[in-house]
């Protein structure tokens, strides 16, 4: 059995030009039947579990069975805390259940660290997958879903475009979006919206962000490991290659991502907004992985401001929410994974955000008439830019390899 799995062919998503001709060819029925405002629910079903069973064959089998186990797991988890709302609202049984959502998640997180290896409940987007099942438990809990059933939640959790890498959606907005059909015009606008999403996702992924991953990043790592001394310009080519390769080629799957959600006529969310513009990092994270950085904002940093003023845990409101703003980036850096350079990547955004309210607060107080033109923008954007880039050095875990080699 196991051979023969291993025998199939593997489409990791949105890998390949190839893979793109297979889903595009899957789902025509789909686009054919929403244009004439039918939506084929099963058919959605049967092509999402295919293209899912493809990308995890092989010698990923193993992380099919884990996401099979791990999807019926939280599926329970849902369910059996919808139920329990419909008469309760203790808040210890809601804890309790979003951390028994995240355990899966944290042992993953946690099993390279402590073993030294990748743990077997592992596959990828269980990330996402997390947040979006925890989230609805938190929105359940806050009376902002009602109508839910196991067989909605599992078609929310395994929507086939956004499995694997995001964009997060949020259980309300996907179930409200799937249960009405668009009319033919908006379709048609979907479909044109997406179209060039697609395209535009190409020339991110397959060119721009090839040319820097491909070429400029691995010569620039290579010459500067080359260097006596940490600080080189080889090692600020480095910086901004892996920074610009980074965007051009997240941003290029969280497109392909998008257009093909618009084809199957669901408008998931979308998750870049020109984030290079941004004039300071608060709104840089408005512009980046928006998704991820709304649910960090709106579940964790939120809720930490709503419970330590409910129980009075600060008396002065600029301490709590740089405390806020600290706790929630450093969780972050934890996600991404336990190791110091993910972690201080975290830490460090927390740092500049709460310097950026203090320089808000500082600017509205002494310096009022400071002027705000095309220039002052323009130095806004470029500080804001470049102190990007050093974090996403700091990111990539190419310092470590570099302190390593020496």
């Amino acid at each position: 059995m196991i051979n023969w799995i291993a025998s199939l062919p593997n489409f990791s998503a949105y890998g390949t030009p190839m893979y793109f001709c297979y889903l595009i060819l899957a789902i025509l029925p789909l686009g054919i039947g929403l244009y004439f405002g039918k939506r084929f629910s099963w058919y959605e079903a049967l092509i999402s579990f295919i293209f899912i069973f493809l990308m995890f064959d092989g010698d990923s089998w193993q992380q099919g069975i884990s996401l099979i186990a791990y999807v019926i797991w939280e599926t329970c988890l849902v369910m059996y805390y919808h139920n329990y709302r419909q008469s309760a609202n203790s808040a210890g049984i809601f804890y309790l259940f979003t951390a028994l959502s995240i355990i899966p998640l944290v042992i993953v997180k946690l099993t390279p660290a402590m073993v030294g290896h990748n743990s077997l409940l592992g596959f990828l987007g269980i990330s996402y997958l997390t947040f979006r099942a925890a989230g609805t438990i938190i929105e359940t809990r806050d009376g902002m879903v009602k109508d839910i059933s196991a067989w909605k939640f599992i078609r929310f959790m395994l929507f086939m475009p956004t499995l694997t890498s995001g964009p997060i959606d949020r259980y309300r907005r996907f179930s409200k979006d799937y249960q009405k059909v668009p009319s033919r015009d908006a379709y048609l606008a979907l479909v044109n919206k997406g179209i060039f999403y697609l395209f535009l996702g190409f020339l991110y992924k397959f060119v721009i962000g090839y040319f820097f991953g491909q070429y400029f990043l691995p010569h620039f790592e290579k010459t500067a490991l080359l260097q006596p001394h940490m600080i080189s310009w080889s090692m600020v080519g480095v910086m901004y290659t892996y920074g610009l390769y980074l965007f051009f080629d997240f941003a290029g799957y969280s497109l392909f991502a998008v257009a093909i959600s618009y084809f199957m006529g669901v408008k998931s969310p979308m998750n870049f907004k020109q984030p290079f513009k941004s004039k300071n990092i608060k709104e840089f994270w408005n512009r980046w992985h928006i998704s991820l950085s709304f649910w960090f904002r709106d579940y964790i940093f939120m809720r930490f401001v709503f419970l330590a003023t409910k129980k009075r845990w600060f008396k002065n409101r600029n301490a709590l929410s740089s405390t806020a703003y600290m706790l929630n980036m450093t969780l972050m850096g934890f996600w991404h994974g336990i190791t110091w350079y993910y972690i201080l990547y975290g830490i460090v955004h927390g740092l500049a955000l709460v310097t950026n309210d203090w320089w808000l607060r500082y600017k509205r107080k002494h310096l009022p008439n400071l002027p705000h033109n095309k220039l002052t923008t323009g130095v806004a954007i470029f500080i804001t830019f470049n102190f990007v880039m050093v974090t996403f050095l700091i990111f990539s875990g190419f310092l470590n390899t570099y302190l390593l080699s020496k």
